[in-house]
């Protein structure tokens, strides 16, 4: 075996997004594509010598096939060890788990989230940090930078290495280590809920139905729900991961997970339901008929906190997204502790968990997660809606319904134009931007505008800023519309409207979103020519 240094031409387009790198397949596939990424992160991160990686990824098509050049380019670039999941799994949650148990230098997540698979759908890659958290925006800009003018990288020429049999083996200089993708997560979960109590809900009659959606979580779930706390058998669905998903969309929202709602809205319908995506990071929770949208979910968690062991101390903070529903802002607000408004993107909330000022954090992209570690965690969001039903012992709509009576509803929606031609998406924006003078102080009905700006964060913990994040329409009534361009497609642009309206009149709780939205609906596509611009008359997805 010997370390090949190979020769290459950068590539223009590998700017890492809010979830590092995504790109169709066949891309990755071109000679050279994958690897000159992969050696910019490790000339980026400069590890010291002999240091150890975690890799793994979500088992979408061609994850097996990058992690055997990951490996050989680990080698190359002298690293010491790499723990890698059997067969080269590993949710992203359960990657940063791993990464802080074991101390490594960071982690290579494979994975396009909640993005189709298959040989012609997508694929992606992205380093975490020693924190286990997406690499900072520091980091992500050095990788790009040294993409754009890469000459060469360094493999090692060796043989693919088993990656389905537990144990050690060398790859030149380094040890490769194939661990269990479930065990280390499995036992971080058992730490922090009440399984006892769980697994006494479960055994009880409690009927659940979760669909990991033939992605990564499908293994984690069966052992965990099913094994752990005794679920009855098939309270799984959808728990074999395949490469391309098995066709189906890995999105868990009311469009996507269609199979598992047709089950929770039903007859006899069992009592909770819950979906993962692709990575495991995502979440979707289900009553008896009945949708937890995921800011309420967000809210909820951190109202009832106190009823799992590891948050019975109370919270630090709680943090959101900034597109993301006010309605966490309400209980930390009722629980005197601080609620931070961020941008997009998980890598801010890392920074406000490692300097001890948030507990929870969530977005209304359906990802919500704690200090536990610096993903957002999708089976840990189910544990923790599972450790409260079973400490209250009420229906999921109960416990909604009686949040909602105390803290007043944030009506909340959001609708995506998927695959938009980018000049287009571009245009509506920009087009916002300039309207933002001739906006402020307009009336629309019952709605008023009371200011309208492009969000920008200055990071409390580090200085940095981060500029247009998204356009914001504030009415003087608390209303809000939010467009954004979206960072996790992979083809032309995906942009989302957010609409929210908060209601304080409990006898008003029962209307759907859509039908208290109607005014504000109508409103965004008004003032953004939407339509017009896109020649789109309906969004791809409303959730």
């Amino acid at each position: 075996m010997s370390i090949r240094t190979v020769s290459t031409q950068p590539f223009s387009d590998q700017k890492p997004g809010t979830s590092g790198l995504r790109k169709k397949v066949p891309v990755f596939q071109q000679p050279h594509y994958l690897e000159n990424f992969v050696q910019s992160i490790f000339d980026s991160i400069a590890a010291p010598k002999g240091a150890a990686l975690v890799v793994g990824g979500d088992g979408r098509y061609y994850n097996r096939e990058a992690i055997q050049i990951i490996l050989k380019m680990a080698a190359a670039n002298g690293f010491g060890k790499v723990l890698v999941g059997r067969g080269g799994i590993l949710s992203t949650p359960a990657a940063s788990c791993v990464i802080r148990k074991h101390k490594t230098f960071g982690g290579i997540i494979l994975s396009a989230s909640h993005n189709p698979g298959g040989p012609k759908e997508d694929f992606g890659i992205k380093y975490n940090g020693t924190n286990g958290g997406p690499a900072t925006e520091t980091v992500t800009e050095a990788i790009f930078a040294l993409s754009k003018k890469i000459s060469s990288y360094r493999i090692l020429d060796a043989a693919d290495v088993s990656l389905d049999t537990l144990g050690n083996t060398t790859l030149g200089d380094m040890q490769v280590q194939v661990i269990d993708p479930v065990s280390d997560y499995a036992e971080l979960m058992e730490s922090l809920f009440d399984f006892g109590a769980i697994r006494e809900l479960l055994q009880g009659g409690f009927r659940i139905k979760f669909d990991a959606m033939h992605a990564v979580n499908g293994p984690y779930a069966k052992h965990i729900l099913e094994g752990r706390l005794g679920a009855a058998a098939g309270s799984v669905m959808n728990g074999v991961p395949l490469e391309d998903f098995g066709g189906g969309h890995p999105d868990p929202n009311l469009t996507y997970a269609h199979d598992l709602v047709e089950i929770m809205y039903g007859d006899n319908a069992p009592d909770f339901g819950a979906a993962s995506d692709g990575d495991g990071d995502r979440n979707m929770i289900l009553g008896k008929h009945f949708f937890v949208t995921p800011s309420d979910s967000l809210a909820l968690l951190a109202a009832n906190a106190t009823l799992a062991p590891a948050y019975k101390k109370g919270l630090a903070g709680i943090a959101r997204s900034m597109p993301t529903s006010a309605a966490a802002d309400r209980v930390a607000q009722a629980l005197n502790i601080p609620c931070y408004e961020t941008p997009t993107g998980w890598k801010f909330f890392g920074n406000l968990m490692d300097a001890g000022r948030v507990t929870l954090c969530g977005e209304e992209s359906f990802g919500t997660g704690s200090d536990h570690v610096r993903e957002k965690d999708g089976l840990w969001a189910v544990l923790f809606w599972l450790n409260i039903l079973a400490a209250r012992k009420q229906p999921v709509e109960a416990i909604v319904t009686e949040h909602w009576a105390k803290y007043g509803r944030n009506f909340y929606s959001r609708y995506d134009y998927e695959g938009l031609p980018t000049e287009a998406a571009n245009g509506v924006v920009q087009h916002l931007r300039d309207s933002f003078a001739a906006l402020t102080g307009k009336s629309f009905g019952k709605y008023t505008v009371k200011t309208c700006d492009d969000f920008s964060y200055t990071d409390p913990v580090d200085g940095s800023v981060s500029q247009g994040q998204g356009i914001r329409l504030l009415f003087s009534d608390g209303s809000r519309i939010i467009f954004r361009l979206s960072g996790t497609g992979t083809e032309g642009a995906t942009l989302r409207v957010y609409l929210e309206a908060f209601e304080a009149d409990a006898s008003h709780h029962h209307l759907d979103a859509q039908v208290a939205l109607a005014g504000l609906i109508q409103i965004a596509l008004r003032v953004s020519e939407l339509q017009q611009r896109t020649g789109r008359d309906n969004p791809t997805v409303i959730t």
